[in-house]
């Protein structure tokens, strides 16, 4: 089997609602449950031209508006103003992007359910989900970055991402959004001068582009510019993490959610430039030729710039440098990106802004992908943790055991510890700031699907903060304890976009994380609050320092 990689797709599934006489007629001609559409009733003026969407279950939506344009390799700025009205009832393009291998597993292709749109490069796009249009009310918005980090990915690509229900249940505007993604977002051509001193950047720039959108339009659709909450899973929460330490992104948000992606430190100008360099040599161009690069056609552009990568990065570990993402993603370039995400001076940006942050107890779970693994007996175990573990196994078991008493043999390979550390260490960094608070928790809820293989995998909490259960049946099962736990954690996400506080009256008290008390909320059949439960458990794991060489292949890329 091919490495674990990144689940950041899915498929945006039409509502299935049952036909009843009883139905209400609403005001705005909408039956509920129903869609209508009509450009008497679903016409918004943005800056540059009006947009009609449709009505469908009382919830406004909009899709496909282009937030800005921009040529290869350059910022994005404002797109062409248009006259008339357009339709933006449809999905926009996505990003151009490698294969997803993903749909070569029956399993995973059920499970997730994708949709990959179709691609262009122009595709700087976003989507919006409102009870409201023109109607001068200032709702909370939650601007939701997709997974598959800075490579892979799309708005639309899983079915929990549709935000009409965390629309329609909290009265938030929900905005999603396309931006460039791996070499089209994040080639580093600044080695060829002044023209090209951001390209190693314009895909951040993409998301910053979109905030300013957001800030300069959404009061049209009923949403508040100074309620702004950005929320990420996996790639998507790096983005989180990146844009709390990007300087133009300062202030078009006041509060952010990072879902198993705390990503503290990116690449760095000295490589990113090398890639750059190695690329214009794979494609056979020189110095005087960039201009060529433009014409060069995407698949070949990808190839070049994928092996360019392989080159550069084994150069990068030779020196120690080995950082959590390698390759395409944000670099500190001293322009848009100065600093590293988890640099003291870099994270002072955000020193105000209230931070909520977890993962799932088992993120890329190995029994999921190694069918042996499933019904594995505890000698079994102990012969492959001695392979990771060697003369230090029986120091892992016995702080693995402190923490879950009651596991079972697979547990011991199926637990995260990829993404749990980087997340305590970010609420510590955090923290120790002393200005907003942050917030922690860790989602634990198993999947009944597909015998139970799927297990707390990564991307499982997301039809819980959406509360798409029923969108997401394929992975959760639909059942009513699914539902339930849905109701708590997307009233706690919505509790947290509104106020900056989680706590709900369906919780137990939800304190702020602490480095003594290290508090975290349990996400599972019962709710719990529980305080350094693994401390000793990961401070073993950070002994090994290989939480950066373990994450860095599989975080961020396509999936399977």
């Amino acid at each position: 089997m091919k490495p674990i990689k990144l689940f950041v797709a899915g498929l945006l599934i039409p509502s299935f609602f049952s036909c009843d006489s009883s139905l209400n007629i609403q005001q705005n001609g909408n039956t509920a449950g129903g869609i209508s559409t009509s450009n008497s009733s679903v016409v918004v003026e943005t800056e540059s031209g009006k947009v009609a969407g449709y009505i469908e279950d009382n919830i406004y939506v909009y899709k496909g508006i282009p937030y800005a344009e921009a040529e290869r390799f350059m910022p994005p700025h404002s797109p062409q103003p248009w006259d008339g009205i357009r339709s933006s009832r449809t999905y926009g393009p996505v990003c151009p992007q490698g294969k997803r291998m993903g749909w070569y597993s029956d399993e995973m292709a059920f499970a997730f359910d994708w949709d990959d749109g179709f691609a262009d490069e122009n595709c700087l796009r976003v989507n919006i989900w409102t009870q409201g249009i023109n109607d001068n009310k200032k709702r909370p918005v939650m601007v939701w970055l997709h997974g598959g980090g800075y490579s892979a990915g799309s708005g639309q690509e899983l079915p929990s991402y549709d935000g009409a229900a965390l629309c329609k249940k909290g009265d938030v505007v929900v905005v999603s959004l396309n931006h460039r993604l791996n070499v089209l977002g994040f080639l580093d051509l600044s080695a060829f001068g002044e023209k090209y001193a951001q390209s190693g950047n314009v895909g951040l720039l993409d998301l910053v582009a979109a905030l300013q959108w957001v800030r300069n339009n959404i009061v049209q659709f009923g949403g508040d510019p100074d309620n702004v909450t950005i929320f990420g899973q996996s790639g998507g929460g790096g983005k989180v993490s990146t844009l709390m330490a990007t300087p133009a992104a300062a202030g078009l948000f006041h509060k952010a959610i990072v879902q198993s992606g705390s990503l503290l430190n990116t690449m760095e100008a000295r490589y990113s430039r090398k890639i750059g360099l190695a690329t214009m040599e794979e494609l056979k161009l020189n110095a005087s030729q960039i201009g060529e690069l433009v014409k060069v056609p995407y698949e070949k552009l990808l190839e070049a710039g994928n092996m360019a990568i392989q080159k550069i990065e084994a150069e990068a570990r030779k020196d120690g440098f080995t950082p959590l993402l390698f390759g395409w993603g944000p670099t500190v370039d001293g322009i848009v990106l100065p600093l590293q995400p988890a640099n003291p001076k870099a994270m002072e940006q955000s020193k105000d802004i209230p931070l909520l942050l977890g993962t799932t107890l088992h993120e890329f779970t190995a029994s999921t992908y190694n069918p042996a693994f499933r019904d594995i007996d505890k000698a079994g175990v102990e012969d492959e943790l001695k392979r990771k573990y060697g003369q230090r196994t029986e120091e892992f078991l016995a702080a693995f055991e402190k923490v879950y008493s009651n596991y079972q043999p697979k547990d011991l390979l199926d637990v995260d510890f990829m993404f749990r550390p980087l997340a305590v260490n970010h609420a510590s960094l955090k923290y120790g700031l002393q200005g907003a608070p942050v917030y922690t928790y860790l989602f634990a809820w198993e999947s009944p699907i597909l015998d139970g293989m799927l297990r707390s995998t990564h991307c499982m909490e997301l039809p819980f903060v959406f509360n798409n259960i029923e969108l997401c049946k394929k992975m959760t099962g639909g059942g009513e304890q699914a539902h339930e736990l849905a109701d708590k954690m997307s009233s706690s996400w919505l509790s947290f976009a509104k106020t900056g506080d989680p706590n709900t009256a369906e919780l137990p008290h939800w304190e702020p994380y602490s480095i003594d008390e290290g508090a975290t909320m349990v996400f599972d059949k019962e709710c719990d609050v529980k305080y350094n439960h693994d401390k000793e458990l990961l401070q073993f794991i950070n002994s090994f320092n290989e939480t950066k060489s373990l994450v860095s292949k599989r975080f961020f890329t396509k999936p399977l």
